[in-house]
């Protein structure tokens, strides 16, 4: 299944947005546009529809309360909304799904946040509409979705599993290396791979070795000197990688992920995650940080060949700066967005018919698009202070 449009409305710094999105969707934006916004609104629907530690409440709170979230344009109108489709085919007419979550604060007494809308559609016929009759009886049911609860979201259990299954990976080397000893409150879901080697241990060990040998032979391709990658427990019984290197001393044994380079770190758990495929929706923040120029322009090849199978197939919505990732001439243009800011907030955009003239003539998205993302003034900054 495919989340193929998404509208906001008083999210963040989106006064309003309205883009599709694609098997594979790169978003690209100046520094500030709110790429990241746009890939935690899918997330906030993830984190709503958790079973265990989800829901609205929680969702909001952990992004610090609505005061957070709601965009600063709103001006007169509180209510912040989060609209999505879904479809088993990117060619389908009608949606198989739309979910549309509205909320904003009570107006009065204890401020709390309470669900405005909320409606549900299946194949162009509405399931659910809110608020009815049972909340007009009850304020207190609109505290909670329907989303978010198992006794209510029965006839749009798909719908639930499908956002629950999202995964989002901004993987910070120095939490994945040093894990154990930082210790502490680790974030829910752990999106900077703090506990990315427990997700490996409680992977089962056939998938585990199948997986570990594919990415073993892709970075073999793109670290000097590297032979082989593997899983091991330590006494205490804690996960850790370990890679060999071509060495001139031929017994030199094996070194822990605590010596791998973060482009290493980074590239493998951008790999790893490629590969837990699953059908489900992965979002990632900039993967070319910490890699290496010639590796970047893999990356679109990558998730391309990965989508052509049907054991791996996910899709893939990631935000980025790089010229060298825009550059791959293999991108589709259909699942480009473009995000620009201006005095009302932060738009989105398609490539516009002038561009994609350009792109049909052999021009990248690099030379196209990523100009347009670029502060008028950049070229100052040389002469500071």
């Amino acid at each position: 299944m495919l989340l193929n449009h998404i509208r906001l409305k008083n999210w963040r710094n989106f006064q309003s947005l309205d883009v599709p999105l694609h098997d594979v969707t790169y978003v690209l934006g100046p520094n500030a546009s709110c790429n990241s916004t746009l890939l935690d609104a899918v997330r906030l629907l993830r984190d709503v529809s958790k079973t265990k530690g989800g829901g609205l409440q929680a969702a909001i709170m952990e992004r610090d309360g609505i005061s957070k979230v709601r965009c600063l344009h709103a001006r007169r109108d509180p209510e912040v909304m989060i609209d999505i489709e879904l479809s088993h085919r990117s060619d389908q007419e009608v949606a198989s799904w739309r979910y549309k979550l509205g909320f904003k604060p009570e107006g009065k007494g204890a401020q709390r946040l309470l669900v405005s809308q909320e409606e549900v559609w299946k194949d162009g016929k509405l399931l659910l509409s809110r608020p009815n009759s049972k909340d007009d009886r009850d304020a207190l049911l609109l505290t909670q979705t329907h989303l978010e609860q198992i006794q209510t979201n029965r006839e749009f259990r798909e719908l639930a599993d499908f956002l629950n299954n999202i995964t989002y990976l901004h993987l910070v080397p120095q939490l994945l290396r040093f894990g154990e000893k930082i210790g502490g409150n680790r974030l829910a879901d752990d999106p900077f791979g703090q506990g990315f080697l427990e997700r490996l241990s409680k992977t089962p060990e056939k998938t585990r070795k199948a997986r570990l040998r594919k990415i073993s032979e892709a970075l073999s391709l793109a670290v000097p000197q590297f032979a082989d990658l593997r899983f091991e427990k330590d006494e205490m019984g804690h996960p850790h990688l370990e890679a060999r290197y071509q060495h001139h001393r031929p017994n030199a044994g094996w070194q822990s992920e605590e010596h791998f380079s973060d482009g290493t770190l980074r590239l493998f758990g951008l790999l790893w995650s490629l590969l837990e495929g699953g059908h489900s929706m992965l979002l990632l923040e900039e993967p070319e940080i910490s890699l290496n120029v010639a590796i970047v322009r893999q990356i679109p090849l990558i998730i391309d060949r990965l989508q052509r199978g049907k054991k791996n197939r996910r899709q893939v919505v990631l935000t980025t700066h790089s010229e060298a990732l825009l550059s791959n001439p293999g991108i589709d243009e259909r699942g480009v967005v473009l995000l620009e800011t201006g005095s009302q907030g932060t738009t989105g955009r398609v490539v516009n018919a002038d561009e994609n003239l350009a792109l049909r003539a052999g021009l990248s998205v690099a030379e196209v698009l990523l100009p347009k993302t670029r502060p008028s003034a950049v070229s100052q900054l040389g002469l500071w202070p």
